[in-house]
């Protein structure tokens, strides 16, 4: 059988970076999608170096051109992308008062106008095939989080997002569900600490004493999740959203 072919927005580093060689272990050839090809080099090598196939894809996802030619070349030098792992995204974090109208453009542009390019141009691969994947990164900051009215609005319009999908590509045998994040070891975690003006190790110590496992999470932990929403097995779950975060999230 030929092998089914995934795309991974985001996939440079971290989480990405994660799905994508999880995905690749899976047995699915992966396109791996970054802002610049160049930065996606490093996961199509682990990814071939492990046996897997891959290809390094370049593209602004807010951009729609961007978006379907991506898709396009995926679909054209690898094979039709029939799942869609949606995980670019940017922070912006500030206080609501000194927030710019950029800042909450560029967040919204990335999380939810990518998503919605990105899904609109793969889901045709999907139907054709009637058979398809979808997989939204939210995260726990989608329920509020101080500094991060973008993010969080964006984050929480995803979840709107994946559910409105999973109504209506359902019937098509494509399945949309959520993974959301709680505090994963990333660049983007790192970057939370020095905006709050404290190191990382400092910051993660904070996190640790309200997660019941004690520890933060790791990118494979969110890549473990993607991977079971990629399955076969996974054909009767659509709509939902699971919070990988150590323990339970109100």
């Amino acid at each position: 059988m030929t092998a089914r072919t995934a795309l991974v927005t985001g996939a440079a580093r971290g989480i990405g970076a994660a799905v994508a060689r999880r995905l690749a272990a899976d047995g699915f050839q992966v396109g791996v999608l970054d802002l610049r090809a160049e930065d996606a080099a490093a996961t199509v090598a682990a990814i071939e170096a492990s046996g897997g196939r891959a290809l390094a894809l370049g593209a602004d996802v807010s951009d729609e051109a961007d978006a379907a030619a991506a898709v396009a070349r995926c679909a054209d030098e690898l094979g039709p992308p029939v799942v869609l792992v949606n995980n670019a995204g940017i922070l912006r974090d500030g206080a609501l008062f000194k927030m710019s109208t950029t800042d909450w453009d560029d967040v919204m542009s990335v999380h939810l106008r990518g998503a919605f390019l990105m899904t609109r141009a793969a889901q045709a691969h999907m139907t054709a095939a009637g058979w398809g994947r979808i997989v939204n990164l939210s995260s726990i900051s989608a329920l509020g989080n101080r500094g991060q009215a973008n993010y969080a609005a964006a984050k929480a319009g995803i979840q709107g997002f994946t559910k409105t999908l999973a109504i209506e590509l359902g019937k098509f045998g494509i399945t949309t569900n959520c993974v959301g994040p709680g505090y994963i070891e990333t660049d983007m975690l790192t970057l939370t600490a020095e905006r709050m003006g404290i190191s990382y190790e400092e910051f993660a110590a904070r996190m640790i004493e309200g997660i019941p496992v004690g520890r933060v999470g790791q990118p494979d932990d969110i890549a473990s999740a993607v991977s079971f929403f990629a399955r076969d097995e996974a054909a009767f779950v659509n709509g939902q959203v699971l919070y990988v975060a150590g323990g339970p999230v109100d």
